[in-house]
């Protein structure tokens, strides 16, 4: 799993908490609170606005939820940021036939892999967006909720 994931989730946070006075969130002050390029968050959010989570108006700079925060599980977000399904550890690519170990270590950690991959989704499924900005706001101090609810980095 790379950085598309979390990248999507806390733009999404911002994008969500932010006022109606502070208007669409811009990819750039995405990329200023998350320590990325703003084109990296414009290519990690063109999947979420594909899949319908947010828009972004034609002509317009930045980003609107389309969707409530409770409505969208993690694994939702995961998938059309990264599209493509969980993916959590690689198998090496060449283990050698003439080895006991390199014939038969495929099969044996591909089994657990696809364990872990499954309790991945799972546990992604289980919690929304929404559940992540409960738990952020529980370790916000009451100035940093003004400092949110106007877009996250004034």
């Amino acid at each position: 799993m790379d950085t598309r994931f979390s990248v999507a989730v806390h733009g999404l946070i911002l994008i969500s908490q932010a006022g109606e006075a502070d208007g669409p969130i811009t990819s750039a002050r995405i990329a200023a609170s998350a320590g990325v390029n703003a084109s990296y968050v414009r290519k990690v959010m063109a999947g979420v606005v594909q899949s319908g989570i947010i828009t972004s108006l034609s002509g317009s700079p930045g980003y609107q939820m389309a969707m409530s925060p409770a409505e969208v599980s993690l694994l939702t977000i995961h998938d059309a940021a990264c599209g493509e399904a969980v993916h959590v550890i690689d198998l090496h690519r060449n283990p050698n036939d003439e080895c006991v170990v390199g014939r038969h270590i495929t099969p044996v950690l591909s089994q657990v892999f696809t364990r872990a991959e499954e309790a991945m989704q799972q546990a992604l499924a289980s919690q929304s967006l929404q559940d992540c900005i409960n738990n952020m706001r529980t370790r916000l101090h009451p100035d940093e909720i003004a400092q949110l609810e106007q877009g996250g980095n004034e």
